[in-house]
């Protein structure tokens, strides 16, 4: 895979959260954990990429009208300002500048925004799209179908099964990483300064990275302990930080918009 090219600026835009019971998120934990609920914008020459869109932007002014009483059992806290469109808007552009976004999964606090991008080229792993329609009942509450039947008529692309080169340079590369569900996608980005592999939700804490634990409510708990285990030696192989998506400790570890990494 090339590795000469990269991406000129990445973002981790400004994040709403969840605070849960900790024991949901990995087993033998305690107490609670307020969890972010990132996206991430990265600047290529070729695009303007989206990783994941968080919530709908409705619920950032009235989150109860928009997710009723999930937002009250997961306590959760957004802005006004933390719509993905007027995060965009803060950093000098519109929702048409998007090219491309890529859903890591049909999770709701994943895929609110992307009726907001309706001119961009869209990417889900193969099988995500009909799992987040049918889910099995282990996890069902946490989609929301209405997210994605408002793209029904947008250019879906899906991974099949494989890790994907977006722009052909090993600048940007779709890491199809199921478990979590049948689609997961974690993402490699190659900066000029570091190289980040932002990982959706195919792991959600630092811990359960590190011992290898799958997340209590996977699809499929042998294909979720496999892509941690594979997104390891991507690691190792690519001399990477691993951003875990809701790990607090790392929210608070990398900055977060309007810093980027360049």
């Amino acid at each position: 895979m090339p590795s000469s090219a990269t991406c000129k600026r990445l973002w981790a835009l400004d994040s709403p959260s969840f605070t849960l019971d900790a024991s949901t998120l990995m087993y033998g934990l305690s107490g609670e954990l307020t969890v972010p609920l990132p996206a991430y914008l990265i600047e290529h020459p070729k695009g303007l990429v989206l990783f994941d869109t968080g919530l709908v932007p409705e619920a950032h002014d009235d989150p109860e009208a928009v997710y009723g009483e999930l937002a009250t059992m997961t306590r959760l806290e957004v802005r006004p300002e933390q719509r993905l469109d007027r995060q965009l808007a803060a950093l000098g552009y519109r929702t048409t500048d998007v090219t491309h976004v890529i859903a890591s999964h049909g999770h709701l606090d994943h895929t609110g925004g992307l009726s907001l991008f309706p001119e961009a080229r869209f990417y889900a792993g193969e099988g995500e799209l009909p799992f987040s329609f049918w889910p099995t009942r282990i996890g069902a509450g946490f989609f929301r179908p209405a997210d994605i039947e408002a793209t029904r008529h947008f250019d879906w692309n899906y991974i099949p099964g494989t890790d994907v080169d977006l722009f052909g340079d090993g600048s940007l590369t779709v890491l199809f990483t199921p478990g979590h569900t049948p689609g997961e996608l974690s993402l490699l980005v190659r900066l000029p300064s570091r190289t980040f592999i932002l990982t959706g939700d195919t792991a959600h804490l630092r811990a359960a990275f590190d011992q290898e634990v799958h997340f209590p409510i996977d699809s499929n708990t042998e294909q979720a302990v496999r892509s941690l285990r594979r997104l390891k030696l991507l690691r190792d192989a690519a001399d990477a930080t691993v951003w875990i998506t809701h790990d607090p400790e790392d929210w608070a570890a990398y900055g977060h918009a309007p810093h980027c990494y360049e």
